[in-house]
């Protein structure tokens, strides 16, 4: 929200300094975003007057002109090249010492082509004012000599940017903010009335103009008026510097008044051209399917039955609250016109904005919630400025829709401003500050006071921030919770409006009170153990994203299905319309987009996210990986890319680093569909329960997101993790370590194709309790699998590696021998598979 300081001071009365001004801003919940003071930049221009011009001796196109700019500067010799420079021209002069903005110097006294020049004649685009370089600029004939250019041209009026928080539509308009400056204690908030009209169309005039017809729900209220032969043409000068002021480009008097009014009062307004409606009567009704509506900025839009349109006779001419049409849009032969103010659904405005991605200042104002009572208002206003500036007769005011009733109250128990908000404010004080915002004093008691709450504040004491009670409760009940909890946020709602007028800084800052002597831990179990995660994947060359819990459906579908329930109806964008069913799916648009811009072609690629996913197990958490690329080449080793064995050893390092035996758990050839088939399996511990799965991106899917070679990729389901447990005591001491060297041996069984090698894995991990010592075998790993000539016929060959670790004395051979035969019967009895000879 942009405004002058003058625009300001039309709707407050005060001494207050520009510094005071944005102080007071900031201390009462506006905050300042920033302040632009356009004389700061035009510092040294003064105007002047051409005493003579003549031609440069040296040059055709220069001529010598002495000016007199005033005190100091009363005869200046100036060697200018403009064309339009003549004697008696009032000019705008920079002496030196003065910077240009538009160049970025600074004048000095010179010589050019051998005549002196002591500053300079300007054009209005060297001072940064405009895009005219035809010649200096030539002001009035009345222009005095000698003034400050900024004061002359009534540029010394800073421009204020403050920041609105969605609650306050109010304080999207000038005297909403003047209100708020008023009531902090900085001035008096001037008196303001809308003017009053005078109808002075005659009956058979205001028959053929336009009434209203309401077939939306959403619209409340509208009103209108038209408005019979005004003339419109460019702004006077001060509409236009106000409307310049705030970033607002002039367009025509008819249009200037309405954005006029919008930025002063936070009244949204638009005026159609009469002669070009059709019919006699203005729907505001329901958009139709397949139509389209061309909006002022001349772009087509696709309507949907649940925006609100107005229409005429021959179609759509205005998405109400946001834009008019170019249909009716008026221009320079517009002779009647209809002004429309109204009211409309806030949210309906919204959610109509973002589909269409359309953005209006109306818009901004309606979405965050207009001025309730005064509609009316907002057309009398408008209709009185038109007919200052363009002229014309006035018709009667047209409606239909009624007033809302918006009338709230709210109660302000006095302690309660000490117990919520900490500040010692008395009764009186507090009540001041309340009405000054415009809230009216119903009744008062010692300890408490009843205010109306005033039709522009749409945040205080509203129904509709209060949630739905459980469709279970009893009625009686429900009814007596809402209705406290409705009084509840009033009453502190209330206390909000008196600590921001007080100002946060009042409020002495207080300890929260020490719970124990000791310090407690910062971290939990659970997030240490994430931390810990972080830390595994990031040691592997993993890079941590953070990606949206949305996708888009279509990625959804392919990664496990899009359930309509977790479908946004409102999406920020088309894309991200559905909760994902699983990190990896911006995981590997984040590797997708990285490999297409050459990462992985010197170098692996590899991401993480520990993030939840939704869809079967809505809200879990998960860690999912993906890697793909190339890894780098090195001397006598040649670049590869990633398979299911790197994703399988991301898994098992993770599950490793959390504390999960990996004697328990076991390999299946099964994994989500998006998996590659064959090369991708999942981790156990007992028969069902999935700890984690790992494996190649299918090829089909691979294809489709554009990969090259192999992507790996692993999901780790930490919810069904059994959970961290936090260390007591001391701990569990520093490791024993056997002095006694390892033994490593090799083992071949041969088994049938139905055998699993985790099986026979599991089976030389159980034979542990058939050894000599206990705690002996150290380590289990497959090394090798082979099938084919010297093997009998559907039979293959699992190679198993076995570290054996004593721990009291070294082995003997022949209890080496009793080793292996307790693993070759271990294994047999298990799984049928024998010792290969």
């Amino acid at each position: 929200m942009k405004f002058s300081l003058s625009w300001l001071k039309d709707h407050l009365e005060t001494a207050a300094s520009l510094p005071e001004i944005c102080a007071t801003l900031n201390r009462i919940g506006l905050e300042v975003e920033g302040v632009e003071d356009p004389a700061e930049k035009l510092q040294g221009f003064r105007t002047a007057r051409i005493l003579s011009a003549e031609r440069h001796p040296d040059a055709d196109r220069l001529q010598i002109c002495h000016v007199d700019a005033g005190p100091g500067f009363e005869n200046v010799q100036v060697v200018c090249g403009a064309p339009n420079a003549r004697a008696g021209l009032h000019v705008i002069f920079a002496p030196p010492g003065t910077y240009i903005p538009a160049s970025g110097m600074t004048i000095k006294v010179g010589k050019i082509r051998g005549q002196a020049s002591g500053g300079m004649l300007c054009s209005l685009r060297e001072l940064g004012l405009g895009d005219e370089d035809s010649g200096i600029a030539e002001l009035p004939a009345d222009a005095p000599v000698g003034e400050d250019y900024a004061r002359y041209a009534a540029l010394d009026d800073p421009i204020i940017e403050i920041a609105i928080t969605p609650n306050r539509g109010d304080a999207l308009g000038v005297r909403g903010v003047a209100r708020d400056l008023a009531a902090a204690g900085l001035g008096q908030l001037k008196p303001w009335s809308a003017p009053e009209v005078v109808e002075s169309l005659s009956e058979a005039e205001t028959i053929v103009g336009p009434s209203w017809q309401i077939t939306h729900p959403d619209c409340v209220w509208v009103t209108g008026r038209l408005i019979r032969g005004v003339r419109n043409g460019p702004s006077p000068a001060w509409l236009r510097r106000r409307l310049e002021s705030v970033g607002l480009r002039p367009q025509s008097a008819l249009v200037d008044v309405t954005n006029y009014l919008m930025i002063a009062l936070g009244r949204p307004l638009h005026v159609f051209d009469a002669d070009r409606l059709a019919g006699p009567v203005l729907t505001v009704g329901h958009g139709q399917e397949g139509e389209t509506f061309q909006a002022l900025n001349g772009q087509d839009y696709a309507l949907q039955t649940q925006d609100i349109v107005i229409r005429d006779a021959s179609g759509p001419q205005s998405l109400a609250g946001i834009m008019g049409g170019q249909s009716s849009a008026v221009d320079e032969n517009t002779q009647n016109v209809f002004v429309e103010s109204a009211l409309f659904d806030p949210v309906r405005v919204a959610l109509t904005g973002r589909r269409l991605g359309l953005q209006s200042d109306a818009r901004y104002r309606f979405e965050r919630g207009v001025d309730q009572a005064r509609v009316r208002e907002g057309l009398e206003a408008a209709t009185a400025l038109i007919q200052e500036l363009c002229g014309g007769k006035a018709g009667p005011v047209v409606s239909a829709g009624a007033e809302p009733g918006w009338q709230r109250q709210a109660s302000l128990r006095f302690a309660r401003l000490k117990d919520l908000a900490g500040l010692d404010v008395s009764p009186d004080e507090a009540v001041t500050m309340l009405q000054g915002l415009g809230f009216e004093l119903l009744s008062r008691e010692a300890d408490r006071a009843v205010f109306g709450v005033p039709s522009w504040r749409n945040d205080i004491a509203s129904p509709a921030g209060i949630l739905a009670q459980a469709p279970e409760l009893d009625q009686s009940r429900a009814r007596r919770a809402e209705e406290n909890v409705a009084a509840a946020e009033a009453e502190a709602d209330l206390v909000e409006e008196v600590l921001r007028l007080r100002g946060i800084d009042a409020v002495t800052p207080l300890r929260l009170p020490q719970r124990t002597q000791v310090a407690t831990s910062a971290l939990s179990p659970e997030q240490s153990r994430l931390n810990l995660l972080r830390r595994l994947c990031a040691g592997r060359g993993l890079m941590e994203t953070i990606g949206f819990s949305f996708v888009s459906s279509q990625d959804a579908e392919r990664f496990g299905g899009a359930p309509a329930g977790e479908r946004l109806l409102n999406p920020i964008a088309a894309d991200l319309d559905q909760l994902r069913p699983t990190p990896l799916i911006p995981l590997l648009r984040a590797l997708e987009r990285n490999l297409a811009r050459g990462l992985g072609q010197e170098g692996e690629a590899g991401f993480f996210e520990l993030g939840p996913a939704f869809g079967e197990h809505a809200g879990r958490m998960v860690l999912a990986g993906v890697r793909g690329g190339q890894t780098a080449r090195r001397p006598g080793r040649k670049g590869h890319g990633f398979g299911w064995e790197a994703a399988r050893d991301d898994l098992t390092a993770a599950l490793l680093a959390v504390g999960v035996n990996q004697a328990g758990l076991t390999t299946v050839a099964e994994a989500p569909a998006y998996y590659h088939p064959g090369r991708s399996g999942q981790l156990r511990q007992g028969p069902k329960k999935v700890l984690g799965t790992f494996g190649e991106l299918h090829p089909r899917l691979a294809r489709e997101f554009g990969f090259v070679g192999p992507v790996a990729m692993f999901e780790l389901a930490l919810d069904v993790l059994p959970r961290p447990k936090a260390r007591q005591g001391k701990g569990r001491g520093a490791p024993v370590l056997s002095p006694l060297q390892p033994v490593r041996r090799d083992f071949a069984f041969l088994a049938g194709p139905q055998v699993q090698a985790q099986d026979v894995l599991k089976a030389v991990r159980g034979a542990e309790r058939a050894l000599p010592q206990r705690g002996m075998i150290s380590n289990v790993r497959l090394f090798d699998v082979f099938e084919g000539s010297g093997l009998p016929e559907g039979m293959r060959s699992l190679g198993v590696e076995v570290t054996l670790q004593p721990a009291t004395e070294s082995l003997t051979d022949a209890q080496l021998e009793a080793v292996t035969r307790a693993l070759a019967e271990a294994v047999e009895k298990a799984t049928g598979a024998t010792l290969r000879s």
